[in-house]
């Protein structure tokens, strides 16, 4: 028998291996804008948003100095940070640009917008906004009917 998890469920932090931590904490802070609310020792930190304890977990107990997974291995795919409304996501896509990371990919799923790169450790990376329920695409028994749609980047820049 399967359980079933309660709706407000959430995923509280993700917690990445990394080979270098200051430039992890630069690009998890100084990019996607979270703070450090604590440095556990010489090779861990924890950063998040709004004072929360964290929402990210850095460390290098096991990856000091290591290459990235190689492409088409197991692992994360990505781990998606969702901003608060649509201004927030393109102030976030602001700083990503300025900071020289290459986008991926970018796409309206119908029910968010959301933007892909990669992190300096090759740690794939979605900042997103969700549209509200209501405006989500449905099909005609009324299922959810997401969408893979271009997502114009410069209409979204303009808005931050």
């Amino acid at each position: 028998m399967t359980g079933i998890a309660p709706s407000t469920t959430r995923i509280g932090h993700v917690h990445l291996r990394v080979s270098d931590l200051d430039r992890a904490i630069a690009f998890y802070g100084e990019v996607l804008g979270f703070e450090v609310t604590q440095r556990y020792g010489p090779g861990a930190a924890f950063l998040s948003a709004g004072g929360y304890h964290h929402h990210i977990g850095l460390n290098t107990w096991e990856s000091l100095g290591a290459p990235p997974p190689p492409p088409g291995h197991t692992g994360l795919y990505h781990t998606a940070f969702l901003y608060p409304d649509r201004r927030a996501l393109a102030q976030a896509l602001r700083r990503v640009v300025a900071a020289g990371v290459a986008i991926e990919g970018a796409a309206d799923h119908g029910v968010s917008e959301a933007v892909y790169f990669r992190d300096p450790d090759g740690n794939g990376v979605e900042i997103y906004r969700d549209r509200a329920p209501e405006d989500w695409p449905r099909d005609a028994r009324g299922g959810l009917a997401m969408v893979n749609h271009r997502l114009d980047l410069e209409a979204l820049m303009a808005e931050a």
